[in-house]
C-alpha cells in the first residue's frame, strides 16, 4: 500500500512541475539572442575581459606568485 501511495505521489509531483513547465512564458530563440547581443554591446565598457583591469591586483587571472618554504 505504501508503495501505491508513493508513486501517486511521485505523479503527482511530476504533473505540478509539468504544468509550471508549461505555464512558463517561451521566449523565441531570435529574440532572446537580440536580448543577449543587446546587453553586451550595453555592458562592454564594465567587461574587464574587454577594457583590462585597473591594477593587476584586481586581476583575477594574475598569474600567482610562488611561496617557497625553506
Amino acid at each position: 500500500m505504501d508503495i501505491m501511495a508513493s508513486n501517486l505521489q511521485q505523479q503527482r509531483s511530476l504533473t505540478d512541475q509539468l504544468r509550471r513547465e508549461a505555464s512558463i512564458q517561451r521566449v523565441p530563440v531570435s529574440q532572446a539572442v537580440n536580448d543577449i547581443i543587446k546587453y553586451v554591446i550595453d555592458h562592454e565598457q564594465e567587461d574587464c575581459l574587454l577594457v583590462g583591469f585597473s591594477s593587476q591586483k584586481v586581476n583575477p587571472f594574475r598569474e600567482k606568485s610562488s611561496c617557497n618554504i625553506l
